[in-house]
C-alpha cells in the first residue's frame, strides 16, 4: 500500500513525535507531510522518509514562531495533495486530521487530543495571554471561534479515530460526536533503570508553562519544607525561581542521562497537571518511582492509587500537601517491581503490535 503520514509540525520532540516515529517504523516507506519541520529534529528522531512541508514553512520565522501562523494552519493542511496514496494516517493534536482525502482512500487519525487551546484550555488560554479584554482579545476570539467550527467540521473527514487514552476518547466523543478506539502511546520503558537506593528529594519534570501547575508544586513544598528538584524550562522559569525557597533546586533543562538518574533516585514524581496521557508519569514508574498525580486526565489511567502512586483530587496546596503527607506514611508499601510492571503496559512493542493489528483489521 502507498501510505502517507501527516503530522502537525516536527520542531520539538515530545510525546506526539515519539508516536510519529513508532508509526514510521511500522511504515518505513511512507511519505511524511507536515506544516513545518526542522532537519535537526528529523535527525534526532531518526526519520529518513521523504518529508513534505506546507507553504507556512516559507514564511518569516515559521520554524521558531510557527504558532503565530495558527489561523493559516487549516488552509495550509488542506493544500497537501494526497490523492496518490491508499492509506492516510494523521497524527493530530492540532490540524493534521483536516487533510483532504478521496472516497477510495482510508484515513485513520491517531488523535493526541482535539486542540486544547480552543476547547478545554480556552478560558485559561485567554487569561494567561491577557486576551480576556482589550484590542488583542477582540481580534483573537473570532479566530479561535473560527477554528472551533473548522475543527468540528474537519472531524468528518476522518474514517477511523484512534485515541491516545480514554480521557481523549471522551473528549473526541464530546467535541466531535465520534467513537474511537484507545491505543496508548509508546513509551520507551526499556531505557529506564531503577535505583536501589532512593534519596530524600521529590521531583518535578515538566515544561515550565502555566497549565503544568509547577507553581502549585513549589508553593506546596515551600510550606512542607521538603526537598524538591525541578527539571525543565519555559516561560515561567523566572516566576518559579522567585517563589522557590532553599529546600527547592531549580535545575532547568538537563540531558537525558541526568534526567533518568534523578527520576530513578527520587522519592516520588509530582505530577500536578491535567494531561491527555502523560508520558512522564509512565517514565517515572519505569524507574520504579511512585507518582503523586492529579486525579484527572491520563493519570487516572496510568497511576494505580495506593500501588504505583497516590492520586489527589484538587489542584490546590491543601490537596497536594495531603497527598504528599499520605505518601510519607505509606511509602514503604510501594513495591519497586510492581511499579515497573505497571509501566510495561505502555511499551513501544505493545503500541506497534496493537496499532498494526488495528490497521490490518481495517484494510483486510
Amino acid at each position: 500500500m502507498r501510505v502517507a503520514v501527516v503530522h502537525d509540525w516536527i520542531v520539538n520532540i515530545g510525546g506526539a513525535e515519539k508516536v510519529l516515529k513508532a508509526i514510521l517504523e511500522l511504515f518505513p516507506d511512507a511519505d511524511v507531510y507536515t506544516l513545518v519541520y526542522l532537519k535537526d529534529t528529523l535527525r534526532k528522531l531518526g526519520i529518513n522518509n521523504k518529508v513534505y512541508s506546507s507553504f507556512i514553512s516559507g514564511l518569516p520565522f515559521a520554524k521558531t514562531k510557527y504558532s503565530y501562523y495558527l489561523p493559516l494552519m487549516p488552509l495550509a493542511i488542506e493544500q497537501f495533495d494526497l490523492s496518490k496514496y491508499d492509506l492516510v494516517i494523521s497524527s493530530s493534536h492540532c490540524v493534521a486530521k483536516g487533510v483532504l482525502t478521496k472516497s477510495y482512500q482510508i484515513h485513520i487519525c491517531y488523535c493526541h487530543t482535539p486542540m486544547r487551546y480552543i476547547w478545554d484550555l480556552y478560558f485559561p488560554y485567554l487569561k494567561e495571554h491577557k486576551l480576556e479584554n482589550g484590542i488583542k482579545g477582540i481580534f483573537v476570539k473570532p479566530i479561535l471561534h473560527y477554528l472551533r467550527i473548522w475543527d468540528v467540521s474537519s472531524a468528518n473527514r476522518v474514517d477511523y479515530f484512534v485515541a491516545n487514552s480514554q480521557n481523549v476518547a471522551n473528549r473526541i466523543r464530546k467535541i466531535y460526536r465520534r467513537d474511537s478506539v484507545v491505543i496508548y502511546p509508546p513509551v520507551d520503558v526499556e531505557r529506564f533503570l531503577p535505583s536501589y537506593k532512593k534519596e530524600d528529594y521529590f521531583m518535578v519534570l515538566s515544561r515550565l508553562v502555566p497549565y503544568k501547575k509547577v507553581d502549585l508544586v513549589v508553593e506546596t513544598f515551600n510550606e512542607l519544607n521538603l526537598p524538591l528538584v525541578v527539571i525543565g524550562d519555559g516561560e515561567e522559569m523566572g516566576k518559579i525561581k522567585k517563589m522557590a525557597k532553599e529546600n527547592i533546586k531549580i535545575l532547568g533543562w538537563q540531558e537525558d542521562d541526568v534526567v533518568k538518574e534523578y527520576l530513578a533516585k527520587a522519592q516520588a514524581l509530582i505530577f500536578a497537571s491535567e494531561e491527555d496521557f502523560g508520558i512522564v508519569s509512565v517514565e517515572a514508574q519505569a524507574c520504579g518511582t511512585p507518582v503523586i498525580a492529579y486525579n484527572r486526565g491520563g493519570a487516572k489511567e496510568t497511576v494505580i492509587d495506593g500501588e504505583t502512586g497516590i492520586l489527589f483530587e484538587e489542584q490546590n496546596v491543601e490537596s497536594l500537601k495531603k497527598a504528599v503527607l499520605r505518601f510519607l506514611k505509606e511509602r514503604d508499601n510501594f513495591q519497586r517491581d510492581k511499579i515497573m510492571e505497571n509501566a510495561k503496559r505502555f511499551s513501544e512493542d505493545r503500541f506497534k503490535r496493537e496499532f498494526k493489528s488495528y490497521i490490518e483489521g481495517i484494510i483486510r
